[in-house]
């Protein structure tokens, strides 16, 4: 079945190409000494490079809230309250145990439901309020004069800081599951084929 447009497609692509740079200046920024010890790129090289890949994750984002508002795409989002709590249990079940006995999954990819019940709770909070987070606190460390001098007492920066680094560690720990969650469908390979081709390959096949 057809299930990823071709701008899902792309924005997609353009996201993990941008993370991966966001998260290599952002460690090298982290761990890099500006005059004597470098991780992987310099420091000053490594801001650059930071800034412009948070800039361009902003626009990135806008895209994607932008094309789930006036898309389809949007639905896959919502999540409903009837059965939530116990819809999530069986998912939960079925990834620690039942997936090993080679049972059915209890919530086959449809055209109507994209992500099963745990994948839709992670992707909302992973994109409607991780990266969102992430994109304000980095533009407070971008524009310092933004942020608040203090806030109970403590620095608004140091504030802002840690707000930003905590976004990012999630979010790349929601992308290293992510991408093994991918590994898990009818083959290996078949949840990458998808977003290359558009067409998402049944588990039951």
């Amino acid at each position: 079945m057809y299930l990823y447009p071709i701008w899902v497609r792309l924005w997609h692509v353009i996201n993990v190409i941008l993370f991966i740079i966001l998260i290599v200046t952002g460690l090298s920024m982290q761990y890099t000494g500006k005059q004597d010890y470098i991780l992987v790129v310099s420091f000053a090289r490594a801001v650059k490079w930071h800034n412009i890949g948070a800039i361009l994750l902003t626009i990135n984002y806008i895209i994607f809230v932008t094309g789930n508002i006036i898309s389809e795409n949007g639905r896959y989002y919502r999540i409903s309250k009837k059965n939530f709590f116990s819809d999530l249990g069986k998912q939960l079940k079925f990834y620690s145990w039942n997936m090993f006995k080679s049972e059915k999954h209890p919530f086959p990819v449809t055209l109507d439901r994209k992500f099963n019940p745990l994948q839709k709770l992670t992707y909302v909070l992973a994109m409607y309020v991780a990266l969102p987070l992430l994109i304000i606190s980095g533009l407070g460390l971008m524009f310092p004069e933004t942020v608040l001098n203090r806030f109970f007492g403590i620095s608004g920066l140091i504030l802002t800081d840690i707000l930003h680094i905590t976004m990012g560690f999630f979010l790349t720990l929601f992308m290293i599951i992510h991408i093994y969650t991918c590994t898990l469908g009818s083959k290996p390979s078949s949840l990458f084929k998808s977003m290359l081709s558009g067409f998402h390959e049944s588990d039951e096949s």
